[in-house]
């Protein structure tokens, strides 16, 4: 009997700055000493009065010994990454909640306002929301949508974000944009170094396509591309994932992430006003708590008078699952601590890395293997 799931995987990229490139499946799959070749059968243990107790029996069984046998290394294939050495453990973040117009000229003008200010609160990273260039709606994407390959004439909310970048020799998670690549639109978000200098661009692999009745519907595909590349980025503060708002939903990207050594998992979104107050900061501590590192998001402010209200709160959560800098929903700049340390001191105090049972799942990334 074989049980699995599939998730976004990508190959590793010739650059020594972003891991992934490309798409391919991954499959959580059990490991040889479970692939039963021989008839069994599956019956409670009757030796026990809870009734959730089961035992195999037959003429295969499983034991402790055989279970133990295997090297919790395998539940990794192949085997995560060791976490790297980051070029500074102790840095401010700086997570700017914006106000979005219609005016894309005065949203431009807004964020590097707001990212200067958070530089000179000290932040060695910025996070901008999701769509803070644009109104977030079908509607509007096309038309503020951007060619962020053509250059800086073709782009100037990315060109605007590498000249601070560069000018304040800090790092910044842009948020994401609408991007135009040829006939296609993506939700893209880019990842500029203190040099300025484009280090990732990650396309939101999971669109928003959901349907609430009496409270809520959204398809992005009506007009977004789904992208095809998980994201993981060496900069001067560490190394990151990206996600873009409801790929924070599928806890296999994040997993994908912590396997690639990454420090910190951004993901600039904008939860609604139905499904924010329920799963925002559940989720955010979630992919924090699972993987044992930080997760930083960042939305936009909320206008009540939008076509889509956005529910805000941007937030800072640390590797043991605690909310360490939070707002509400109205604009705000926060600045916060990360300390790298506190992951190796939670991984330690729950070694969960050692403990997976490689002997009865197992999550395969295949690009990584058939790349050595």
């Amino acid at each position: 009997m074989r049980l699995g799931f599939l998730f976004l995987s990508s190959p590793l990229s010739s650059s020594s700055s972003v891991i992934g490139s490309s798409i391919s499946r991954s499959i959580v799959r059990p490991a040889p000493s479970l692939l039963l070749h021989r008839p069994f059968h599956f019956f409670p243990n009757r030796a026990t009065n809870s009734s959730n107790n089961f035992q195999f029996s037959g003429r295969t069984t499983l034991t402790a010994s055989a279970s133990s046998s295997m090297a919790s290394e395998q539940a990794r294939v192949p085997p995560a990454l060791q976490l790297p050495s980051p070029p500074i453990t102790k840095f401010k973040i700086g997570l700017c909640q914006l106000a979005v117009t219609a005016d894309k000229e005065r949203n431009i003008v807004h964020a590097r306002t707001a990212i200067e200010e958070a530089a000179e609160k000290g932040a060695k990273l910025v996070v901008l929301p999701e769509i803070w260039n644009s109104p977030y709606s079908n509607d509007s994407f096309p038309t503020y949508a951007e060619d962020i390959d053509a250059g800086p004439d073709a782009s100037p909310s990315t060109a605007m974000l590498s000249e601070v970048a560069r000018l304040l020799k800090i790092t910044i998670v842009g948020g994401s944009i609408p991007e135009r690549c040829g006939d296609k639109l993506y939700n893209t978000c880019c990842v500029f170094d203190a040099d300025g200098k484009l280090k990732a661009k990650h396309r939101k692999i999971h669109l928003f396509d959901i349907d609430i009745p009496g409270k809520i519907t959204f398809k992005e595909s009506q007009t977004l591309t789904a992208g095809e590349t998980p994201t993981v980025v060496d900069t001067e503060i560490g190394r990151i994932g990206i996600g873009i708002c409801y790929d924070i939903r599928f806890q296999e990207l994040a997993m994908l992430y912590a396997a690639r050594g990454a420090h910190l998992i951004c993901y600039p979104g904008a939860f609604n006003m139905t499904t924010g107050p329920l799963h925002w900061e559940l989720l955010q501590r979630a992919r924090a708590v699972d993987n044992q590192l930080y997760v930083a998001t960042c939305a936009p402010a909320r206008d009540a008078g939008a076509g889509y209200v956005a529910w805000g709160h941007s937030t800072l959560i640390g590797p043991f699952g605690e909310v360490l800098a939070t707002t509400e929903h109205d604009e705000a700049i926060i600045i916060s601590e990360i300390d790298y340390s506190q992951i190796e001191l939670r991984r330690t105090n729950l070694p969960l890395e050692k403990q997976r049972r490689g002997d009865l799942y197992q999550l395969v990334d295949v690009q990584r293997s058939s790349s050595q």
